[in-house]
């Protein structure tokens, strides 16, 4: 059991006295038992004060307190020390609480320095957040990835504690007018890119009409032309809304798909026709060039003359082997002249029985030309025109050197 006696008195009336630096002061009276329990029971009293100022010091040296209301706590103790109505170590304990006081106003200066310091961050950090937003808000063109990125801002700013009110409230004025700004020009974005989708709707609209109308059309080269320039036309204007975009670019494919399919079918028919009239040219060629010219003038100049009907009504071949085939024939055709020119410098031009041959040739050949042109057909009167100017030449050149 503690001895009190050296803190504190009971006088014989029962006052009692807690002893003090600057001397003895009462603290209250004992009636109801011996001094020793009087002097314990306002030393459980101290104890009870002693056990506050512990608590005060060990949250503030674990930093769990606040250190401004722990001092607060100090300073409040302090105070009702010097009136306290207990027994106990009074001057040791006022020298403990000055000690605490003195600590917990350095750490209140700290947390205040620290809060400063934090303050400073989050008022920087809104200030960035901010900027940031007034810069999307004027120059952003990403509509998604800004009004996302705007959004995050929101989060964030949600989340920044410290800044004082009069500076908080500035802050989001700017932020929710920036918001506000992005939102009016992307909206505006949007409907002049609403007007133009339009316009480029009904563009396409009509360029697919076009490509429809020609899709059934057989002027092969012209209609080509056309649903190629359409198709450069139809990449350089805009894009409409995407379902319309698609819907029409799947007509405008089909009709040019249409035609196109069409053209191959009809050029791949004819080619096959060309291939025949081909190997049909090409074996009057073979037994043209097989002609023994020497041998027989006046039966070469014959197979020439049949030649000739069977090379015109042969019909025309595929482009690439014309030429070819064209020399040949002029390599053959003057062959068979030079042979036949040999003849006539030996015959009388009277008695010469190859010019008679050829004057016949040439009136069969107007005969053949009449028919023709009687018959309105423009590919045989072209050809037959030809035929007879050749057959007029030949005729001229073999009386000129008769």
């Amino acid at each position: 059991m503690n001895d009190w006696t050296a803190f504190g008195r009971v006088d014989a009336d029962g006052t009692v006295y807690v002893k003090t630096a600057e001397g003895d002061r009462v603290v209250g009276s004992w009636q109801a038992g011996t001094p020793e329990e009087g002097l314990a029971h306002f030393a459980r009293r101290f104890e009870d004060l002693v056990t506050e100022v512990d608590l005060v010091e060990a949250r503030l040296k674990s930093g769990a307190a606040d250190a401004a209301h722990s001092l607060s706590s100090v300073k409040r103790l302090r105070a009702t020390l010097d009136e306290a109505h207990v027994v106990g170590d009074i001057d040791g304990l006022a020298t403990r609480l000055e000690k605490l006081a003195t600590l917990a106003e350095e750490k209140a200066g700290e947390a205040k320095a620290a809060r400063e310091v934090a303050r400073t961050e989050a008022l920087a950090r809104k200030t960035a957040l901010v900027e940031e937003a007034e810069k999307i808000a004027a120059d952003a063109t990403g509509w998604k990835t800004a009004g996302d990125r705007l959004k995050e801002i929101l989060d964030e700013w949600k989340t920044i504690r410290g800044v004082d009110k009069k500076s908080d409230g500035e802050l989001w004025k700017r932020f929710a007018a920036a918001r506000d700004g992005f939102t009016r020009r992307r909206g505006a974005h949007f409907a002049t890119l609403d007007g133009q989708r339009k316009q480029a709707q009904t563009a396409k609209e009509e360029l697919v009409k076009e490509a429809e109308q020609l899709s059934g059309s057989d002027d092969w080269s012209n209609t080509a032309n056309r649903l190629k320039d359409l198709m450069t036309e139809w990449k350089a204007a805009p894009r409409a809304a995407k379902e319309a975009e698609q819907r029409l670019w799947e007509r405008f494919r089909a009709a040019q798909d249409a035609f196109f399919t069409r053209r191959s079918e009809v050029f791949s028919a004819r080619d096959a026709e060309y291939q025949g009239n081909l190997e049909r040219k090409q074996a009057i060629l073979a037994e043209l060039e097989a002609v023994d010219v020497e041998a027989d003038a006046r039966g070469a100049q014959n197979k020439l003359r049949d030649a000739q009907a069977a090379w015109h009504d042969a019909g025309r071949v595929p482009r690439e082997a014309a030429a070819g085939l064209d020399r040949r024939w002029r390599a053959a055709e003057e062959r068979i002249r030079v042979a036949m020119d040999s003849a006539w410098r030996k015959t009388s031009p009277k008695d010469n029985p190859l010019l008679r041959q050829m004057r016949d040739q040439v009136a069969e050949a107007e005969q053949r030309l009449a028919r023709a042109q009687a018959a309105g057909d423009a590919r045989r009167v072209k050809e037959a025109e030809r035929a007879l100017a050749a057959k007029k030449q030949f005729l001229a050149l073999a009386e000129q050197t008769s």
